[in-house]
Order: structure tokens, then sequence, then C-alpha cells
């Protein structure tokens, strides 16, 4: 369970990030936070990745709170960042792969090596500055599911990728939801992931705008400047970009 309760964040003087934003999400369900661009979305994840402490009002995750329990947030939760270059630490695959995994855990490692190959990163030698940007952020997401999550947080995953790896992506999200680990996606474009959301959260100036299912959000997406997602636009015989 994630519960945020009054939840406001401020880098400073002046109007917050985050201001006084309440949602829940049950375990194992796969959430969409969504809003345009400053809306608040990648300040929401990295205080939900317990990086940042709320400045009033609390964040629960799985009975930990915060303010007070950053850390253990920290160890139920894996932050997959838009930029896989501000991630990525090692030379090789397997170099960032088994970062901070001890020589002597050799089937810990040779987990982390299958659960790479299962993703297409099979060629664990590759220097990660010759893939691509959908390899490398495969990459940070395997990193982030090496060490089994519990809350899987990623923004915006689908950003400058091709058809074939946006597939793979809506693969990756499908697997993590049968699975049961409990993921908040942030993205301004919906296209790729609206049928496989189960909530939505809307972010407008730091302030919730809107919280629930599809039909309950949808309808008022394009007032807080997000287009909803073409099939549910054609199904209304509403213009995409009207």
């Amino acid at each position: 369970m994630i519960r945020a309760q009054a939840l406001t964040y401020a880098f400073g003087p002046g109007r917050p990030a985050l201001d006084g934003v309440s949602f829940e999400l049950p375990p194992g369900r796969l959430c969409g936070v969504v809003g345009a661009n400053g809306s608040g979305k990648s300040t929401l994840l990295a205080v939900v990745a317990g990086l940042f402490t709320p400045t009033a009002g609390s964040l629960t995750v799985r009975g930990d709170v915060s303010p007070g329990a950053e850390a253990a947030i920290r160890r139920r939760v894996a932050l997959v960042l838009q930029d896989p270059d501000q991630q990525i630490i090692g030379a090789t695959v397997e170099e960032d792969l088994l970062l901070g995994v001890p020589r002597g855990d050799e089937p810990r490692r040779e987990a982390a090596r299958r659960l790479a190959a299962r993703f297409g990163l099979a060629d664990l030698g590759a220097p990660v500055h010759t893939l691509s940007l959908g390899s490398r952020r495969k990459l940070c997401i395997v990193t982030a599911l090496r060490d089994a999550p519990e809350v899987l947080l990623l923004d915006e995953p689908f950003a400058g990728l091709d058809y074939p790896a946006v597939r793979e992506m809506r693969a990756i999200l499908a697997e993590n939801r049968a699975a049961g680990v409990t993921q908040l996606v942030a993205a301004h474009d919906l296209e790729a992931f609206a049928d496989l959301a189960d909530a939505w959260v809307v972010l407008d100036a730091g302030r919730l705008a809107r919280a629930g299912s599809a039909d309950e959000v949808f309808p008022a997406l394009r007032g807080h400047g997000v287009r909803p997602p073409g099939g549910w636009l054609s199904a209304r015989g509403i213009a995409p970009w009207e």
C-alpha cells in the first residue's frame, strides 16, 4: 500500500513542487502519474522513493512512514530515472548490473545475469555507450529489479523509444504487474500504457487534480494539459489535437 496524505514538498521559498497531494494505491497495482511538464511528477516519484523528505504531510509505503522512515522506504522501492545515463555507472553491462553484489555471492550474481538475458541483454561484456537508448533503459530496469523491490517507479519510461522498444517496455510493465510489483509510471503521454494502468493520478502545478480509474480521470485530462489516449478520443469522435 502506498498512501500519500496531504503530501507537500518544497525546494525552497515560493510555491511547493507538491502541494497537499493525497491518494492511495493498493499493492500490486500499476498507477499512471500524469501531468504537463513541471506538474510535479518527478518530485512525487523522488518522495515515494525515499530520496526527498516531505515538507508537510506524510507518505506511507507498506507501513513505513515518511518523514522518519526514508531509509526503510528506500529498501522497498526502486526508482528508474528518465535519462539512463544519469543512473548507469559501470563501463559494461555486467559491471553495471553487478554493482553492489558481493563477488562471493555467486548465486545472486548468476540470478542477475539470467534476468539480464531475459530482458535481451545477453551480451554482458558490451560497453554501455554502445547500447541503444531502449537497451540502456532496460539495463536500469533490470538493475532495479535485481533486488526484487516491492515498488518500482519509472519516470517517462517510453520517452524516445522506437516502436519495438515501446512494445518491450509494455511487456516489462505487464510482467511486473503479474508478479505483484507495485508500479508508478510518470508520463505526460498516456498512449503507450493507457490499457495497462489500474489507476491514475493527475497532477497540475503540484496539486492533485484527479485520481481514480480511466473512466473517472480521462474526461478531465485535457483541462490539465494532458492529451487523452487516441483510442479513447476516437471512440468519442474527438480529434486528437483539437
